[in-house]
């Protein structure tokens, strides 16, 4: 999509050409809720044929969910989230009719975990390694939310994906979504 996803429908001097296409997305707006069939997935993002919306010449359908809008947990591969055939419930962020393509969001119509989570500075907590990184490791804190133990933090020691660690919360970074975790005595 391009110009963002600030609610409005993009237009050129020459935009759709197929006029039934061309009705379907003007009708569209940031904010709807609208439900589909995912028809196919890829690294790159997800394309959904949208109820009641006519044949796209190009596209197996005029949904796109790029990748970081499929959820807020943390996946590999999209397909992990979503599969072909799949029905599914989405949010329209932006309608682009130059294109013929409307960005959509499935997180959007998700719980916010950074809404749910009740963690403090001095809680102690345990959780799994979920990556490691040259500069330290993130560990799950809650079921989608993850903090960073800094190498600094760390005390020499070495962890791998999957081990418990037992992690005391130095700092809840809420506006930037972010929690700076250190090792619990």
């Amino acid at each position: 999509m391009r110009g963002g996803y600030d609610g409005r429908t993009l237009l050129s001097a020459r935009a759709c050409e197929d006029e039934a296409l061309y009705g379907f997305l003007r009708g569209l707006g940031r904010g709807d809720v609208v439900a589909g069939t995912v028809s196919s997935v890829h690294r790159f993002g997800v394309f959904v044929r949208i109820d009641g919306e006519p044949r796209h010449p190009v596209y197996a359908g005029t949904g796109f969910i790029n990748v970081p809008q499929l959820s807020w947990s943390r996946f590999e591969d999209p397909a992990e989230v979503v599969v072909p055939g799949q029905r599914i419930r989405v949010e329209v962020l932006a309608s682009d009719t130059r294109r013929g393509q409307v960005a959509l969001s499935l997180k959007a119509l998700q719980d916010d975990p950074w809404d749910e989570l009740a963690v403090a500075a001095g809680d102690v907590l345990a959780g799994p390694v979920t990556k490691v990184i040259p500069f330290g490791v993130f560990v799950r804190v809650n079921e989608c939310v993850e903090g960073l133990v800094h190498s600094d933090q760390l005390g020499g020691r070495s962890a791998e994906e999957g081990q418990g660690l037992r992690v005391r919360i130095l700092e809840v970074d809420r506006a930037g979504r972010r929690i700076r975790l250190g090792l619990a005595d």
